[in-house]
């Protein structure tokens, strides 16, 4: 079950058909057929001019942010994705609060899709601190594909472990497809 560990909680039928993909080598391939479109943020300034297109579109009254960054460290050291933190420090009488998005460095190579799914659930978290109700209602509000982009994302991810490099132009030439 370790090798499916971004998918538990899914149900087995579910998690069937991705042990059927593993075992074909097909994940990765699958998933570059559904998310052929790649993007171009591979720089902090762009991720920062993303992140600030997304967040005045749909969250224009939310706390600003000091900062927005790819991070290399996240994935592996706080097995996570994305992280939003709110830096607190006292300025004469008054509390300020510095906000920071970062985003794993993974994501960009990732297809554009997957970008925006975790660019998505890490603005919520300006709003709503918990995985509740409300907080996943915001990123369907935000992207209304967001349950089927988060799904497609971890089986990317197990995909990426589980498949050797190159796997995707293999998988391509496998007959059934």
């Amino acid at each position: 079950m370790s090798a499916l560990r971004y998918l538990a909680g899914y149900p087995q039928p579910v998690l069937e058909q991705v042990r059927v993909l593993i075992a074909e080598r097909r994940v990765l391939a699958t998933l570059a057929r559904r998310y052929p479109d790649t993007h171009d943020v591979r720089r902090d300034r762009d991720l920062r001019d993303y992140v600030g297109e997304l967040k005045a579109r749909h969250m224009r009254s939310a706390p600003p942010l000091a900062r927005v960054s790819y991070d290399n460290r996240l994935h592996v050291t706080h097995d996570a994705l994305g992280t939003h933190t709110a830096i607190s420090r006292v300025q004469g009488t008054s509390l300020k609060a510095k906000r920071e998005i970062r985003i794993a460095s993974i994501f960009r190579d990732a297809p554009a899709a997957f970008l925006r799914m975790i660019t998505v659930h890490e603005l919520a978290h300006l709003r709503e601190r918990a995985h509740d109700r409300a907080f996943y209602a915001l990123c369907r509000h935000m992207e209304p594909d967001y349950a089927q982009l988060e799904f497609d994302t971890r089986l990317w991810l197990t995909g990426l472990e589980l498949e050797p490099p190159g796997a995707v132009e293999a998988g391509k030439a496998l007959p059934g497809d």
